[in-house]
């Protein structure tokens, strides 16, 4: 007996630490999509490639290289793609960094199925074990904790992004694989500029499935339970 109510006082915060994780990382996939680029870069004031690719150029090159993020073909899928010239559009370092975002990218679908999988189970328990109102406050803290993740990232996009997005690469890359010439061509399909609104439209969507939790766990809360903790 004691050892089950210690199991129902440590699942809620199981789920509570899980919910801010799982709610980033489906924000992120849902813009890991080759039609995500075309909306990108008709976003108001996206700088024009210095170096000359087109709208449509851009377009071209970069779907497939999203689309290798998340497909299972290996890295010849990017190696084979040619100009007209018949130069690779990727050199070798570049390909490298796509090799090792993928390997991230994996990492994250397959962390974001466990822990989906983890939720699901802990709610199966809550249910069949009559303690709901704990696991609805679980994710109502959880949806809290992620509004407070997102409101400090935001602030610092809008205050210094380019340290935010050195410190993200250095927790993910080894130091001197993901820094490229402006000439290059993941330079020039995904300037800064792509991933400040990336940042921000994660942001966004992660907002709104938190508040669509804090929406649905509090309206289920018996009053008592309003007031915080389990």
């Amino acid at each position: 007996m004691k050892n089950q109510k210690l199991f129902i006082r440590v699942l809620p915060w199981i789920v509570s630490f899980l919910t801010p994780l799982v709610i980033l990382m489906i924000a992120i996939r849902v813009l890991i999509v080759p039609s995500y680029v075309q909306f990108a870069y008709r976003l108001p004031n996206f700088p024009a490639d210095p170096y000359g690719f087109s709208f449509e150029e851009r377009i071209r090159w970069s779907q497939p290289s999203i689309a290798y993020l998340v497909n299972n073909e290996d890295i010849s899928y990017l190696a084979d793609l040619t100009f007209e010239s018949g130069e690779p559009i990727y050199n070798a370092r570049e390909l490298v960094h796509m090799e090792d975002v993928k390997e991230v990218v994996t990492g994250m679908r397959i962390a974001l199925a466990i822990a989906m999988v983890i939720l699901l189970v802990i709610t199966l328990l809550a249910v069949r074990g009559r303690w709901t109102p704990r696991l609805l406050m679980a994710f109502n803290l959880g949806g809290w904790g992620m509004i407070g993740i997102i409101v400090a990232i935001l602030l610092f996009v809008a205050i210094n992004f380019n340290t935010l997005f050195t410190w993200f690469h250095r927790v993910f890359f080894e130091e001197g694989t993901w820094q490229f010439h402006p000439s290059d061509t993941l330079i020039r399909l995904f300037p800064m500029r792509f991933w400040q609104d990336a940042f921000i439209l994660v942001g966004v969507i992660s907002l709104l499935i938190a508040g669509l939790i804090l929406f649905a766990t509090r309206q289920r809360l018996p009053e008592d339970n309003k007031k915080g903790g389990f």
